[in-house]
């Protein structure tokens, strides 16, 4: 069986925390899908993560070896968004070929098993330049600036050829050849403007009311936005979320909630999230200068605007004022009075980091909120926050 292998190794998921904290870089979503998900469209394979012998290996980690027992692999690095250049170059790719970016460095390889040298290595032959611009996620911020490109890159692909279930005429539509509702979703009394990038409305999903979307803008399977809400592109609301109030170019991963009036604008937010009610973000600094973010090798510049960057399963209670460029790590519950800090930590109870979350209310806090949309707290994902828990 052909399939596809991701590796973050030489892509240092160490630059995306916290989002690799609990996923793999090619679970991160920008544009409608996530990179795994756009992959396996695309090449009509199936994935698995190379074993990097790290809390992260799950049940579809494979070795090198495991992987090419049979069929042709293609080893992909974790943090590549795919184009239909980069997939033709892919399918002209011979056993032992890789395709580099204009610097040299190789990025995607072709291998049989007749390619494997030891465990941990392949043996390469010619490299193939692609000449368009290989685009690449490497810090978190790369997320919402690459969005816009990332949604017109997807619905372009997932559009073609199909036909979009038919728009209410309650709705105020403008260039609506731009607009894709998918079956089951409801819109309906909504202004929706595609005239500066597309809209992409996913399955069941709701729109309700009042509401004003400007592309590019795309909403996932089953989520919600709430009325009167005021979106500005280029925004993802991934699967099962509820937005409401003003967002604008940000991305909100999966089964998370920003559900009432507040701002979020230039920002990240990971799964199972919620957003207290009044609960708004600094975008740009009071003298208009680069955002400096906190990484873990210290502080790199990511522009003039920079929102947050919010790890899974955190909380805030309402009202929370988000300082400029904030970066909140996995699993805190964030309250206090003020500007949050820059920097609040994993686990962290209030947004001081005074005292940590204990670790079992903590388990036990995620799965009431998983209840609320009839999930369950997974062996795997109480593994995965242990080792957080324990060395983050």
């Amino acid at each position: 069986m052909d399939k596809i292998i991701f590796t973050e190794e030489y892509c240092q998921p160490e630059h995306l925390h916290p989002f690799t904290l609990t996923r793999q870089m090619q679970d991160i979503r920008v544009g409608i899908f996530t990179i795994r998900e756009k992959w396996e469209r695309m090449l009509q394979l199936p994935s698995f993560d190379k074993k990097e012998n790290d809390y992260k290996d799950l049940s579809g980690a494979l070795s090198l070896e495991e992987a090419a027992q049979k069929g042709t692999c293609f080893m992909i690095h974790g943090n590549i968004l795919p184009t239909p250049k980069i997939i033709k170059a892919i399918r002209r790719l011979k056993d032992g070929e890789f395709i580099a970016t204009k610097e040299g460095n190789g990025v995607i390889y072709r291998f049989t098993k007749k390619q494997i040298v030891d465990k941990h290595k392949i043996k390469v032959g010619k490299a193939i330049t692609v000449k368009e611009k290989i685009q690449t996620i490497e810090y978190p911020w790369h997320i919402f600036q690459l969005n816009d490109w990332a949604i017109r890159q997807d619905f372009a692909w997932l559009t073609r050829k199909r036909k979009s279930q038919s728009i209410s005429k309650t709705n105020r539509v403008i260039n609506p050849s731009q607009v894709f509702i998918e079956k089951g979703a409801i819109v309906k009394y909504c202004t929706i403007n595609a005239s500066n990038g597309p809209v992409y409305i996913g399955k069941n999903a709701i729109v309700m009311e009042g509401c004003m979307i400007r592309g590019p803008f795309t909403l996932g399977t089953g989520a919600c936005v709430k009325m009167g809400a005021k979106i500005y592109g280029a925004t993802s609301i991934g699967p099962y979320c509820l937005a409401g109030g003003e967002i604008k170019n940000s991305v909100i991963f999966g089964y998370s909630n920003k559900a009432h009036d507040g701002y979020l604008g230039d920002s990240v937010i990971g799964e199972w999230c919620n957003l207290g009610a009044g609960t708004s973000n600094s975008n740009i600094k009071n003298n208009a200068c680069t955002v400096k973010i906190w990484t873990p090798d210290g502080e790199i510049e990511a522009g003039i605007k920079c929102g947050m960057f919010m790890g899974d399963y955190s909380r805030m209670a309402i009202n929370t004022a988000i300082n400029t460029g904030t970066v909140i790590g996995v699993c805190a519950n964030v309250f206090g009075s003020g500007l949050t800090p820059k920097y609040i930590p994993n686990f962290s109870w209030g947004s001081e980091g005074v005292r940590s979350y204990e670790f079992q209310k903590a388990l036990t806090d995620i799965q009431n909120w998983k209840k609320l949309k009839n999930k369950k707290l997974t062996q795997t994902e109480k593994t995965i926050l242990a080792f957080i828990y324990k060395n983050y």
